[in-house]
C-alpha cells in the first residue's frame, strides 16, 4: 500500500521568529489596500525592553517597558501599518487576550499589556481611509502560529516602501522579514523587522545596494552618492511617513534592564544595512522580547553576544523583507527593478601622487 511522503519540518532557525520557544506570530491584511498588522503572541509573558532611534515614532504602551517601571512582562506585541491610526490593532489583540483572560492580574480581572509599534504607508495602494483596525489585530491573533513566519508583502510590511529621498514616486517596495540565530551556549535570538525607510536598503557583506530611491530613468541613485553630494528631498512632507520598526525575541532569561540593552544593541542592524538611518523622519524602533524558556545565564557575558547576534538578526531580516516583496504599480521591488548597480559603495578618495 502506498504511504504518503512524510513531510520535512523546517530546522527551528529557518522558522525566524518563532525559533524562539514561547512565541506564535500572525499577519492580516486589510482587503482594499496593501496595509496589515503583525502581532506576536507570547505565551505565558515575556520580559520586555524598547529602544527608540527615529525621529517620528507612533507606538502604544512603550512607556511600560522602561526598566524602572512596575509591570515586568507583555503578553503580545504587534506592528502594524496604518500610521498613527494603525495602533488601533493592539486593542483587537488586547481584546482578544482578555477574553481568553490573559493579562497583568488586577482585582477587575486580567489586563492584557501589548506594546505596539507603527509605520506610515497611508500613500501606498489607493485609499488612504483603509487603515488596520482592532478587527485586523483580532485576525492576526487568530492566525497566530510557531511555524515558518511568512515574509514580503505581508502583515506591517503589506505596504512598506523603501528610498524615498527622492519622494515618495521614486521610492522601490519594502517588506517584512525575520532570522534566527544560536549562540555557542544554546540561546536562540531572532528578529522580525518591517523595512519602512527613509533611506535605501545595502548588503552590509558586499556594499551592493539592494534597493532604494530611483532616477528618472527608474535604477536605484544609491543614498551614499545622494547625500554626499547634497542631494535629496528636503520637503516637509517627508517628515513622519518613514519608519523601519521590529521585534527582537530570545528565549534567555532577562531582565528588563537586559532586554533593554538587546533593543539598543540591535539598532546596530539598521545602520548596517539602512542608509540613512534614524533620521528625524523614520520612527525607528525595536522591541526586545525575553521569554527565558532557554539556558540560564551562566556568563554575565552572554548578553554582549545575544546583543551582537541581534544586530547579526536584524540586518538579516531587513534584506530578507525587502528581497521577498511583492511589486506594485510605481514601485518595484528589489527583483524586477531595472539595475547596473554592482558595487556601488562610495570609494574612499585617492591617495596617489
Amino acid at each position: 500500500m502506498a504511504t504518503s511522503p512524510v513531510k520535512e519540518q523546517p530546522l527551528p532557525l529557518e522558522r525566524g521568529l518563532t525559533a524562539v520557544a514561547g512565541l506564535r506570530v500572525g499577519h492580516a491584511e486589510m482587503a482594499d489596500r496593501p496595509t496589515g498588522c503583525t502581532v506576536v503572541l507570547t505565551d505565558g509573558g515575556a520580559v520586555a525592553g524598547v529602544d527608540v532611534r527615529g525621529g517620528a515614532p507612533g507606538s502604544r504602551e512603550l512607556a511600560l517597558l522602561d526598566p524602572a517601571q512596575t509591570v515586568e512582562q507583555v503578553h503580545a506585541a504587534v506592528l502594524a501599518g496604518g500610521s498613527a491610526f494603525g495602533l488601533a490593532t493592539a486593542t483587537g489583540v488586547v481584546d482578544w487576550l482578555a477574553e481568553r483572560k490573559i493579562g497583568f492580574p488586577t482585582g477587575g480581572g486580567p489586563v492584557p499589556i501589548v506594546p505596539a509599534i507603527i509605520l506610515y504607508d497611508l500613500e501606498v495602494g489607493g485609499r488612504a481611509d483603509v487603515r488596520p483596525d482592532a478587527d485586523c489585530g483580532r485576525r492576526a491573533c487568530d492566525a497566530a502560529g510557531d511555524g515558518p513566519v511568512a515574509e514580503g508583502s505581508v502583515g506591517a510590511g503589506a505596504g512598506a516602501t523603501v528610498g524615498k529621498l527622492l519622494g515618495a514616486t521614486r521610492a522601490m517596495r519594502g517588506g517584512l522579514g525575520t532570522a534566527a540565530l544560536r549562540t555557542t551556549d544554546g540561546h536562540t535570538v531572532a528578529a522580525l523587522v518591517a523595512v519602512n525607510a527613509l533611506g535605501d536598503v545595502v548588503d552590509p557583506r558586499d556594499g551592493r545596494l539592494v534597493a532604494g530611491a530611483r532616477g528618472d530613468d527608474g535604477k536605484p541613485v544609491d543614498a551614499r552618492r545622494l547625500v554626499r553630494s547634497g542631494g535629496g528631498a528636503r520637503s516637509p512632507l517627508t517628515a513622519g511617513q518613514n519608519t523601519t520598526i521590529g521585534i527582537i525575541a530570545t528565549d534567555a532569561p532577562l531582565s528588563k534592564a537586559g532586554a533593554t540593552r538587546l533593543a539598543r544593541m540591535g539598532h546596530d542592524g539598521f545602520a548596517r544595512t539602512l542608509y540613512p538611518a534614524h533620521t528625524p523622519f523614520d520612527g525607528d524602533a525595536l522591541i526586545a522580547l525575553a521569554t527565558g524558556r532557554g539556558p540560564r545565564l551562566e556568563d554575565p557575558m552572554v548578553l554582549g553576544q545575544l546583543g551582537t547576534l541581534a544586530a547579526e538578526a536584524v540586518a538579516e531580516a531587513i534584506l530578507r523583507g525587502v528581497r521577498r516583496a511583492t511589486p506594485l504599480p510605481g514601485f518595484p521591488t528589489a527583483e524586477d527593478a531595472p539595475s547596473d548597480r554592482g558595487d556601488t559603495s562610495p570609494k574612499p578618495p585617492s591617495t596617489a601622487k
